[in-house]
């Protein structure tokens, strides 16, 4: 294959959950304009509706939504039925508590609620395992598919607390839920990696950095001064690292995690 075809998504079918949300929408955007006919599960099913009219007016082939909540099995087995032959999966639908002026010691380990915390779980991992499960039966008979779940830095480390401190005096803490379904995710991606051993099907990890997203001003300086690039990233700036992972580029690669943070983990 010559390297301008590396990157080449045609006539692929790819899965992306989450795809109504910051990130989602921008992965399964890059994939389409690879040439990817794009399936977008999301359960904000007006969101992602209107993630797939945007995307139709640049793509050529025009990309499906189907409103589903990951944690639902019957509801998923539904979806990757619906879709038919899968070829790509990124599995981007995740909670991720976000920092909020004005809530103190949100997500503080000893005050944080049971419920909130199985709710991280049943979404962060649960979610992932039963489509991934269904998309891996969908890719065996063949004997190829890439799979792609979307971890993070505090998968990695530990949150850095101090840049959700406030001059105001708010407090807000990134909840150990998060950091422990992100690195839950580093191991399913390697023990499934593993599992496929001897076939086509290759899984890795993507693990971004925080992106812009409105955050108050405060925060993105804070978060900014721990990165080397010193900013935060844009949704946009993980658009290649995605393409990569999901075409011919990656192909020596599986089992593997690409950090792409601005350094955050570096130092």
């Amino acid at each position: 294959m010559g390297d301008d075809r590396l990157f080449d998504l045609t006539g692929r079918h790819a899965v992306v959950t989450g795809a109504a949300g910051l990130l989602g929408r921008q992965f399964a955007d890059a994939l389409a304009a690879q040439g990817a006919t794009v399936h977008l599960l999301d359960l904000a099913a007006d969101a992602v509706e209107e993630v797939a009219a945007d995307i139709a007016t640049r793509s050529p082939v025009p990309p499906e939504w189907i409103p589903v909540d990951v944690t639902d099995e019957d509801g998923v087995c539904a979806a990757i039925e619906r879709v038919g032959r899968v070829d790509i999966l990124v599995n981007s639908a995740a909670i991720d508590p976000k920092f909020e002026p004005g809530q103190p010691r949100n997500g503080h380990l000893s005050t944080y609620p049971l419920d909130r915390w199985n709710a991280s779980l049943n979404v962060n991992l649960t979610g992932v395992f039963l489509t991934t499960r269904e998309c891996c039966r969908n890719m065996e008979p063949r004997g190829e598919g890439v799979i792609v779940n979307i971890s993070s830095t505090y998968g990695l480390v530990g949150p850095d607390q101090r840049i959700y401190v406030t001059e105001g005096g708010d407090e807000f803490f990134k909840p150990v839920d998060y950091s422990v379904t992100k690195a839950g995710l580093l191991g399913f991606t390697r023990a499934v990696a593993a599992m496929y051993r001897g076939t086509g099907i290759r899984v890795n990890a993507l693990s971004p950095g925080g992106a812009h997203n409105g955050q108050d001003e405060e925060f993105v300086r804070n978060y900014s001064a721990r990165t080397i690039l010193d900013r935060m990233a844009q949704p946009s700036d993980y658009r290649g690292a995605i393409v990569f992972l999901c075409s011919d580029a990656s192909r020596y690669m599986t089992g593997a995690n690409l950090v792409v943070d601005g350094g955050w983990t570096a130092l």
